[in-house]
């Protein structure tokens, strides 16, 4: 944010600059686009002068209590925000300049003693500058789109008042304003209030119930400019203590994402009626720019986060040994891990996790992504640091969850399922199936390294820092299945860590929460559509939640290990592996996550384009927060995308296959 004179923005907005400044100290002005609409928020302010501190006879805590805290945060989102920092106490903004001073305020007097002409005339001059700056601003609207619209937001105190029917969470003030002309848009701003939900409370939005819209902003509007609405709305102060002034953040944060959503959709209402040549989608309403608050967070985010691979420290060191001394016992012996050590102070990162500057970017959309992945880290690094103890099994409850009724009774739906087609034998080994990934690297025109290792226990990983894609030394398959895997491993896990790479937003590469079972359910889907999906694959995903279920109701390894084969006719190499895998680090839930993956990818896959979840590391549930992010122009759409999306596969599947796939509601389902 930078500092300006009166005069100095007055010119920046007759030049069309865009800034965040600071205005003679008295008020914020950020315009990142010049659209057509204004977001205003008069009585944010708290402080006073000096000079008439000394002579306020009111408590803090009596300003505060009629003042509009939290106001000014509830536009934060939106492109031209303007922001009171000065008192109502100092000089009402919503009251004419001849009576903006108070002397008596809701019955209380506020000076100690009277102020001088020169005090008044200091705070009247103050009130006078706002104004000739938002009507510089206004000017410049109506020039640019031939009408403007004011969202002119204020709070109210509603504990006080004494009514049989509780007040309204909004009230639109109409009294001003001309409804034969402007009538649609306030009955669509009155509808668009009346839907917002907000946690634990009833909602409701009311015309002129409380206040009527009588204040002066929208009286100098209607005299100076013809083609401009106001809407003046009070939002009653169910989202903070009016008594104490503390916020309540689980009402401030879902209010001002639905501000942001209700205003965006009005001003698009408005623009459709009112400004025929300007912009028609809402995201043409928001600034193309990161702002420089969401940069610095995503950097120093990365900086503390950046190498933080949960498998690499959760993969054994010492699986081959322990196999050996597995099978020698007869499966009697309960593998004895080792791991890699956690180089990473937990307290320390904990502490800086939340140090980090999330509360100075203004978009509610984006700055919850942030905290999101903050509070995920926070959990990750509780996952990591009781790796091989038994704490770990909570922790991964805690990360990953476990499995829910419908994920165990679609798992038995599938493992049931009769053959349907003859298996093929698995020929292909690990430095065959290296070359099959080299060979593949060119369709997908990808450049990175395929190594073979015995450091893993899936048959193949993508190591994202490293952007190498690691084969098991001792994995077998036929071709069906390493043709799977590639369109796995290298179609969406590698896919995404390139595209990752060329965001100029780090935290692509860190991972949204929720991640890990979308980018398994990407992945899987992958294989569905290249057409190298078949029962026994499904089989194995069924699997992994039965042996994620067994874990986490305390069977011990030897017992899983043993069902898997017994119950489910798996040789004894594959139900090691699966067992091994679930197991790992003290119990590792994560696997039953493919199965619900790709059957949520696939029911997302029917609804609406995937391609936005391919920037990077992303989540199926900031899905629309990407979109929007990708329509703004702050990121890139993916270069890399699966096959199945780059060209028409002419996959024509088995129709039992289909049924299985589509199957996604399993208390439906036909046993």
């Amino acid at each position: 944010m930078i500092n300006l004179t009166i005069k100095e923005c007055v010119k920046a907005i007759e030049k069309g600059e865009l800034f965040h400044a600071l205005v003679d100290g008295m008020f914020e002005l950020k315009i990142e686009d010049y659209g057509f609409f204004i977001c205003t928020a008069i009585h944010d302010g708290h402080q006073l002068r000096p000079d008439l501190l000394e002579k306020c006879q009111l408590t803090e805590s009596e300003r505060l209590y009629e003042e509009d805290p939290f106001t000014g945060e509830m536009i934060s989102s939106l492109p031209i925000t303007l922001i009171g920092k000065d008192s109502r106490y100092e000089y009402d903004l919503n009251r004419a300049p001849e009576n903006c001073v108070y002397k008596e305020a809701w019955g209380k007097q506020v000076w100690a003693q009277p102020l001088s002409i020169e005090e008044e005339g200091a705070s009247q001059l103050k009130h006078s500058r706002f104004y000739k700056v938002l009507g510089a601003l206004i000017k410049k609207l109506e020039k640019l789109h031939g009408s403007c619209l004011v969202y002119d937001l204020h709070s109210y105190n509603h504990l006080r008042m004494n009514q049989d029917t509780p007040p309204p969470t909004f009230n639109i003030g109409t009294e001003q304003l001309n409804k034969v002309r402007w009538g649609r848009v306030i009955k669509h701003w009155n509808k668009s209030l009346a839907m917002v939900t907000l946690p634990n409370l009833v909602s409701r939005s009311a015309e002129n119930e409380v206040f009527f819209g009588r204040g002066y902003l929208a009286t100098y509007v209607k005299k100076h400019f013809v083609h401009t609405l106001v809407l003046p709305t009070e939002v009653k102060k169910v989202f903070m203590n009016e008594l104490s002034g503390e916020a309540y953040p689980l009402v401030l944060n879902p209010l001002k994402a639905a501000l942001k959503e209700i205003i965006l959709a009005n001003a698009l209402f408005f623009s459709k009626h009112f400004s025929p040549e300007t912009r028609h989608h809402r995201t043409q309403l928001l600034s193309s720019k990161i702002e420089p608050a969401v940069l610095k967070l995503d950097q120093k985010l990365h900086k503390l986060a950046r190498g933080i691979q949960t498998l690499g420290y959760i993969n054994p060191r010492n699986i081959i040994t322990e196999k050996k001394r597995f099978f020698e016992s007869g499966g009697s012996y309960t593998p004895q891990f080792t791991y890699r050590q956690l180089e990473i102070n937990p307290f320390e990162f904990r502490e800086k996790l939340y140090r980090l500057p999330e509360s100075q970017v203004t978009d509610v959309s984006i700055q919850q992504m942030y905290r999101d992945v903050i509070d995920t880290y926070a959990t990750k690094i509780d996952l990591l640091t009781t790796v091989g103890t038994e704490k770990f099994l909570y922790n991964s409850l805690r990360y990953y969850g476990e499995p829910s009724d419908d994920d165990i009774q679609m798992a038995h739906f599938l493992l049931y399922a009769k053959p349907y087609e003859e298996s093929q034998e698995r020929t292909i080994d690990a430095k065959q199936a290296k070359q099959h990934f080299l060979a593949a690297l060119d369709d997908y025109q990808i450049q990175c390294k395929v190594e073979v290792t015995d450091k893993i226990i899936a048959s193949a990983m993508v190591d994202n820092g490293r952007k190498t894609i690691m084969i098991n030394k001792s994995m077998r398959m036929n071709q069906i299945e390493i043709d799977a895997l590639i369109h796995h491993e290298l179609g969406v896990h590698m896919v995404t860590t390139m595209n990752a790479e060329q965001q100029d937003l780090k935290v692509f590469k860190l991972g949204l929460p929720g991640n890990t079972y979308t980018q398994e359910g990407l992945a899987i889907l992958s294989e569905y559509m290249t057409g190298n999906m078949n029962l026994p694959r499904l089989k194995t995903l069924a699997m992994r939640v039965i042996a994620v279920k067994m874990m986490v109701s305390h069977y011990d390894f030897g017992h899983t290990y043993k069902t898997l084969m017994n119950d489910y006719g798996i040789d004894k190499d594959e139900a090691f592996r699966l067992t091994a895998r679930v197991y790992r680090g003290g119990g590792f839930t994560k696997d039953f996550l493919y199965l619900r993956g790709v059957k949520d990818a696939l029911q997302y896959y029917k609804k609406e384009s995937l391609e936005g979840l391919y920037v990077g590391k992303t989540s199926f549930a900031y899905l629309k927060t990407i979109n929007e992010m990708i329509e703004r122009g702050m990121v890139q759409k993916p270069t890399h995308l699966p096959m199945y999306m780059q060209k028409d596969m002419n996959v024509k599947h088995n129709p039992i296959l289909e049924y299985l796939m589509h199957s996604s509601h399993p208390s439906h389902l036909v046993f």
